[in-house]
């Protein structure tokens, strides 16, 4: 049989750790709930789970998101209508109309309109106001700002 076809990892292996990254985490109030309920359900399932695979990806994940809670800050919006972190924008662009909400790492789910603050699209309408058009590189082209809340 090839080699292309064996396991070079052992069925019982510790899941890998989750990568974090260094520095601040921003987060909104909502985002640190969020943490908060994630370390909570884990605490949880750890008492009570027997599978010693389960446990440890549990414990992985649990080291993940104390960690994660360790490093955030929250931080509410600025509200003066400027786009900043936390900010729900309302733009123009390429015909369509897109509401969304800039929100730290852990929060987003662009599904839900909520986008990480370092995503393109969060990058080139930060610091701008209603009413401003941003020129950015495509793929994302003319921005019109409509609404900022």
């Amino acid at each position: 049989m090839s080699k292309a076809f064996v396991s070079e990892t052992a069925p019982s292996a510790a899941p890998p750790e989750r990568m974090v990254e260094e520095g601040a985490n921003p987060v909104t109030p909502e985002g640190m709930a969020q943490i908060d309920a994630h370390i909570a359900r884990i605490e949880t399932a750890l008492r009570t789970e027997a599978n010693p695979l389960l446990r440890e990806t549990l414990a992985r994940d649990l080291r993940y998101w104390t960690v994660r809670k360790a490093s955030a800050e929250i931080v509410p919006p600025a509200g003066d209508g400027v786009i900043g972190f936390g900010a729900a924008v309302t733009v123009r662009r390429k015909g369509r109309t897109q509401t969304f909400r800039i929100v730290g790492v852990d929060e987003a789910d662009p599904g839900k309109g909520l986008i990480n603050f370092r995503a393109p699209l969060a990058q080139a309408v930060l610091g701008a106001r209603a009413g401003d058009i941003v020129e950015a590189d495509e793929p994302l082209g003319e921005i019109e700002i409509r609404d900022v809340r």
